[in-house]
């Protein structure tokens, strides 16, 4: 097998989601999509922003998913907002539900990637951030920038 098909190939990542949760796991889900859709998310017009998901009849759909018409789809693209269902084990959904029953748990996608040929989302557990978490958060991130760039000129 190529060594290629084995990593991980980023496609899009949602970066607005770690700065407003704090992500306490992780899983990984495939996504049910039509042929157009796949294409699509292939060329890399996909956008995670304001994505979610539920967890509705013991099944797993994420909303918002922006998923931009394949152009030479024609009349076979579908609506690029729909919700998709998710691709879990019964088990992962009903551990995924029971976190997401605990108030102020949240379950949003963080990445979309390939693995193996096949497209696969990133999910992430979290807890919404306070404003005063994020500006800590955010003084943190730039104490340590300043550390490793004293540390750095202080080397020859």
């Amino acid at each position: 097998m190529n060594r290629q098909e084995d990593e991980k190939k980023p496609i899009a990542a949602n970066r607005k989601a770690r700065h407003e949760y704090t992500i306490e796991e992780t899983c990984d889900a495939g996504i049910a999509l039509i042929g157009t859709e796949v294409k699509s998310v292939r060329a890399g017009r996909v956008n995670l922003q304001d994505s979610f998901v539920r967890i509705e009849n013991g099944e797993a759909w994420v909303h918002n998913l922006h998923i931009s018409p394949y152009e030479q789809g024609g009349r076979w693209n579908a609506d690029p907002k729909r919700r998709r269902k998710l691709l879990l084990h019964k088990r992962e959904i009903m551990r995924l539900m029971g976190k997401y029953q605990e108030r102020g748990l949240a379950i949003i996608p963080l990445s979309v990637y390939l693995q193996h040929g096949r497209i696969k989302l990133e999910l992430g557990v979290g807890r919404g951030k306070k404003l005063y978490d994020r500006r800590r958060d955010i003084a943190e991130r730039e104490t340590e920038m300043d550390r490793r760039r004293q540390l750095s000129e202080r080397q020859p």
